[in-house]
């Protein structure tokens, strides 16, 4: 099957002077923007990981904090993405806002959060979703959709006299530490723009201009 629709951007533009030596900025303001833009899931991006063998795994997650200069997430610790994180420590993560022609990808470091922090936030889920958790084996196979059911009603029934349900030891936050960020505003004739933004050793950024 043979595709050819093509899309000219022409929506924005970027100069590196809107870095400004402090990207963690722009990307909160770019995360503000669309979320105020009223978009379907603004926050979401595609968690990229190695697996064991050197292959990639890609996802879709949420992105549920930006503080201390942090993309903070959270997940199942023993799904495949918790078990690539755990081994290396590092992943990456892409978002992409075709309403506003932008990207911004990131790599760096990954760390386990507090476990209040994953307390917290865990607490403040919707049920359904709390018991979830409980309830999946993430990424491990299944029978068939009905087990998976089933799953879920033993764990209603385990909680159903309390009020609360209580955080599962497997399940927490991760925050993601940019060693790069690289921002990317669609332009005309596929001549768009990119400023990349590399973590020295001090805590600073060397910020610099890539052709697209």
């Amino acid at each position: 099957m043979s595709l050819h629709s093509r899309t000219d951007y022409t929506r924005g533009q970027l100069d590196a002077a809107q870095v400004q030596g402090d990207p963690w900025s722009l990307l909160q303001r770019w995360v503000k923007e669309a979320v105020d833009a009223g978009i379907h899931d603004p926050t979401a991006f595609t968690l990229s990981t190695l697996d064991e063998r050197g292959f990639p795994h890609g996802r879709v997650v949420l992105l549920r904090d930006t503080r201390d200069g942090e993309l903070v997430f959270f997940t199942n610790y023993q799904s495949e993405k918790g078990r690539d994180l755990e081994r290396i420590h590092k992943g990456g993560a892409t978002f992409f806002w075709p309403h506003a022609e932008r990207q911004i990808r990131v790599r760096g470091t990954v760390k386990r959060v507090p476990e209040s922090e994953s307390d917290a936030y865990f607490a403040s889920r919707p049920r359904g979703s709390q018991l979830g958790a409980w309830s999946s084996d993430q990424s491990e196979r299944v029978e068939s959709r009905s087990d998976l059911d089933a799953s879920y009603e033993r764990q209603e029934v385990r909680f159903s006299d309390q009020e609360q349900v209580t955080r599962p030891q497997h399940w927490g936050g991760y925050a993601l530490v940019p060693v790069e960020i690289e921002f990317w505003q669609g332009r005309a004739s596929r001549m768009h723009d990119r400023i990349r933004c590399i973590r020295d050793e001090h805590g600073g950024w060397s910020i610099s201009r890539l052709q697209p």
